[in-house]
């Protein structure tokens, strides 16, 4: 079973940064491509941005050129450089990867963009 270790949400200023991060265990990391997705209230998850295992990025429209999604295999750990924060970036942000037909997440770490 995969498991994810989340850190780094918070309360933060329209127009800050935060920068998450998901280190992973009980899986061969480097193997696997992941990814971001968040969930604000009231909407269905959506993607924000993913890694392949071969570094290969995609990005959400609505981050591009704000959000920069990084891994570190020796630290077993995916990142998500957030800048430019705008009160729509609030929402429940989740590390996931997708195995043998499976999706994992992890338990989510709350952004809220707010003065």
């Amino acid at each position: 079973q995969v498991q994810f270790v989340e850190s780094g949400g918070g309360l933060v200023q329209p127009g800050g940064s935060l920068r998450l991060s998901c280190v992973v265990s009980r899986i061969s990391f480097s193997m696997y491509g992941m990814g971001w997705y968040r969930q604000a209230p009231g909407k269905q998850r959506e993607l924000v941005a993913a890694i392949t295992r071969g570094d290969n990025i995609n990005y959400a429209d609505s981050v591009k050129g704000r959000f920069t999604i990084s891994r570190d295999n020796a630290k077993k750990t995916v990142y998500l450089q957030m800048n430019s924060l705008k009160p729509e970036d609030t929402g429940v942000y989740y590390c996931n990867t997708y195995i043998g037909a499976s999706d994992y997440w992890g338990q989510g770490t709350q952004v809220t963009v707010s003065s």
